[in-house]
């Protein structure tokens, strides 16, 4: 049986330009080339006959008929290149050679005037077939005549000469100048600026291996065209992505995976859905539909999710998140009903960020924000204050970034808290009272604001009340470990850090209105009750007996993720010893373990005992809660729903979208701490209310003198969430209260209320 060819890519190493117009490809043990234009293999012969083959040069291999007229005059010019090329490194040797007379002179008087001293030596004569003045190195015994056999090419102990200081402007890059640095800064600044690319480009994890790349060919790099990007290399790029999904890929087996459709409008009014496969490993972009006409129909989404299911395997899904409304509801229900080994749950980051967004439109959270807002606008908006205000904090940033407006809102807050002392000593300070800005009415409201122990008192308060929602936020949207076996945690530790804070049921019980408006039963997933119960961390911290909502949903996850009933049993026996913490699940180390290391690594490291449940465990651990994907802007996802299309173009845009998308989900992963400037155009979607003024711009002082920012010295966001921030633990898992509010209300319903 015939093996299947294998897709070889190729590398930066091969610096032929016919490489840009073949593919490598290995069927068995043999390596062939394979022609992109007419499909023709090679199975011998190398790149220069690829090369002869799209010249259309008649010999040694049959003309390609569908090559481009432009490709096949580059390849004869490349041909006669080599000729040409060939003849001037004759003549280059040669000349290398004259130059070297000199030189070789004084090393043979050198040699004659020891050889007056050391008898012993004699000189080594020189071919004719090379020159007279031509030299080769000597044995350490001496040298001694012998024949030395011709080597095609120059000789190796010969050295090209010195190029010249002003061969090229870029190539002074060694000396480590900072004019020559500057030289270069300023041709990438002027690259960006002419295209129109983001500025934030340069925080790509690529984009200095692009800058060392360049570095490392030298001057007078030829870069590469329009068709080389859009042709080759694009393929190149998708195969390298496959090739690094692959490893994702397989690792579904062992963690299982989570399907997630991104639902969201385009510009034009269109509704697409993009599907991403999410699994420890990584994050890997499926594919991009347009569901326009789609969601409106249950017939049609259901169809929809269901061959995506099948598409990846039905074997390793875990779950499906997707967005939550009536059509979602009812196509779930029916790819459950027709897959029964998995479940459907809805994204937990998008209801989280709805409750933080009810709870700052209440009226006293409301006000106390936009005061604030008001003092960051006006402190943003002008360089000299700015700099002040970063002067006196050490260089440290007033605003906070986060994945949504309202988070970012109740986090710079939170800042702000830690900043008080230095906003205060600036508003009282001797530079402060000589500021031209300081007799302002604003000003004054700054200072009376930053001064104000009723304004720091609320936002404490608030900071108590959303600090554990926007936890869960940054916790299911992290790149870093799957959330699954913290959210119910988190949703607990948020009813209850209110019912603390506010003490009395009438205060505390609109804001839990609020959370169990957003996050009513249907959203207490199995998997999320599941992930609490083995999560040993908190298992291990429940006082009594584990209440019956965790319970039931670790057994429906028991009956719905493993089909086999004889494995539910072995299951059931092993849940003893968890429970017991008996085996190895009871020693030194995995008791301090429990709350380092993440979910899934301690049940890999310790559940060797139980190994039907330790599966179990880290498939239902490894999962994510959020359909978070990665930043859409500037992918031309909409281009390949387009009504105008050609059939080929279509194929070359979804390849660009492909590569690019988890190019970029492959480096949220890396890139944690992402430079971050509040005033800058690539952040003001999220932070508006606190850097733009609503009214027009008017100066008096002329104090817009960008340039004169002092740059803030901690200028990185960081939203990753870490196992290991604050919990308190130590209240345990006892609070009726908290577990019975839903149950109340469904009874109420069911009276007839």
């Amino acid at each position: 049986m015939a093996s299947t060819p294998e897709f070889i890519p190729i590398g930066s190493q091969k610096h032929d330009p016919a490489w840009k117009h073949c593919q490598m490809i290995k069927c068995g043990d043999r390596t062939q080339l394979k022609c992109i234009y007419c499909g023709k293999v090679f199975s011998g012969g190398g790149i220069h006959r690829i090369k002869e083959h799209l010249a259309g040069q008649k010999g040694n291999a049959a003309s390609c008929l569908r090559v481009h007229a432009d490709v096949r005059l580059s390849m004869q010019q490349s041909l006669d290149g080599v000729v040409v090329k060939k003849k001037k490194k004759k003549q280059k040797i040669a000349e290398d050679i004259r130059n070297l007379a000199p030189a070789i002179n004084k090393v043979e008087n050198t040699f004659v005037n020891q050889n007056e001293v050391d008898s012993g030596l004699q000189l080594l004569s020189l071919p004719n077939a090379v020159g007279s003045n031509s030299c080769f190195p000597a044995k350490e015994e001496g040298f001694i005549k012998s024949p030395v056999r011709r080597k095609r090419g120059r000789p190796k102990n010969i050295s090209p000469p010195p190029t010249t200081s002003d061969a090229h402007p870029i190539g002074k890059l060694n000396s480590g100048t900072l004019k020559a640095k500057d030289q270069v800064h300023m041709a990438i600044g002027r690259f960006l600026y002419d295209v129109g690319v983001p500025l934030d480009a340069v925080n790509s994890i690529y984009f200095q291996p692009m800058i060392d790349a360049i570095a490392s060919a030298g001057p007078a790099l030829e870069g590469p065209s329009y068709h080389d990007l859009r042709g080759w290399i694009l393929k190149n790029a998708v195969v390298e992505v496959n090739t690094a999904l692959e490893r994702f890929k397989a690792a579904w087996g062992r963690t299982g995976c989570s399907i997630m459709a991104d639902e969201f409008t385009s510009e034009t009014g269109k509704t697409l859905i993009s599907f991403f496969i999410y699994c420890p490993e990584g994050t890997m972009f499926l594919k991009s539909v347009d569901a326009s006409y789609i969601v409106t129909s249950v017939d049609a989404l259901f169809e929809l999710l269901k061959g995506v299911v099948e598409e990846v395997g039905v074997r390793h899904v875990i779950q499906v998140i997707t967005n939550y409304g009536e059509n979602y509801t009812a196509a779930a229900n029916r790819l459950t009903e027709a897959f029964p080994t998995m479940f459907c749950t809805p994204c937990a980051a998008r209801r989280i960020n709805l409750m933080l967004e009810d709870i700052e439109k209440l009226e006293w959270i409301n006000t106390t924000t936009e005061r604030a807002q008001s003092i960051s606008k006006f402190i943003h908006n002008h360089s000299a204050v700015l700099n002040m205000m970063r002067k006196h904090t050490g260089g440290k940033e007033l605003i906070q970034p986060n994945n949504t407006r309202s988070a970012a809102n109740f986090t710079t807050l939170q800042n702000m808290v830690s900043l008080k002392e230095n906003l205060r000593a600036m508003v009282t300070s001797q530079e402060w009272l000589d500021c031209p800005y300081s007799k302002k009415p604003i000003s004054v409201q700054m200072t009376d604001l930053f001064c104000s122990q009723t304004f720091w008192s609320h936002c404490i308060t608030i900071i108590r009340l959303t600090q554990p929602l926007v936890r869960i936020l940054r916790m299911v949207d992290s790149n870093k470990k799957p959330a699954m076996g913290f959210i119910y945690e988190g949703m607990y530790r948020a009813k209850e850090t209110i019912k603390k804070e506010l003490k009395k049921k009438e205060d505390y019980m609109p804001y839990w209105n609020i959370i169990d408006w957003r996050w009513d039963r249907r959203f207490h997933s199995p998997l999320h009750a599941a992930g609490f119960f083995l999560n040993p961390r908190f298992f291990y911290s429940i006082q009594g007996d584990v209440h019956t909502e965790v319970m039931s949903g670790m057994l429906d996850c028991i009956e719905r993720l493993v089909p086999d009933i004889k494995i539910q049993d072995k299951i059931n026996k092993e849940l003893s010893s968890y429970k017991n913490a008996s085996g190895d699940f009871g020693r030194k180390m995995a008791i301090r373990a429990r709350n380092s290391l993440f979910p899934a690594d301690w049940w890999s490291t310790y559940g060797g005992g139980c190994p039907n449940l330790t599966r179990l465990a880290i498939r239902i651990l490894s999962q994510t809660c959020s359909t978070s994907g990665c930043n859409r802007d500037l992918i031309p996802v909409e281009h390949i729903h387009g009504q105008k299309r050609n059939r080929l173009e279509h194929q070359r845009l979804y390849d660009l979208v492909f590569v690019q998308y988890n190019l970029r989900l492959q480096q949220r992963k890396l890139l944690r701490n992402k430079p971050f400037d509040p005033i800058s155009h690539d952040n003001i979607d999220h932070l508006e209310d606190w850097v733009v003024e609503k009214e027009p711009f008017f100066e008096e002082n002329g104090d817009l003198d960008w340039i004169a920012l002092d740059q803030p010295i901690t200028n990185t966001a960081n939203s990753e969430f870490t196992s290991d921030e604050p919990e308190g633990l130590d209240t345990g898992f006892d609070d009726e209260e908290i577990y019975n509010i839903g149950i109340d209300e469904e009874e109420d319903d069911d009276n007839g209320g």
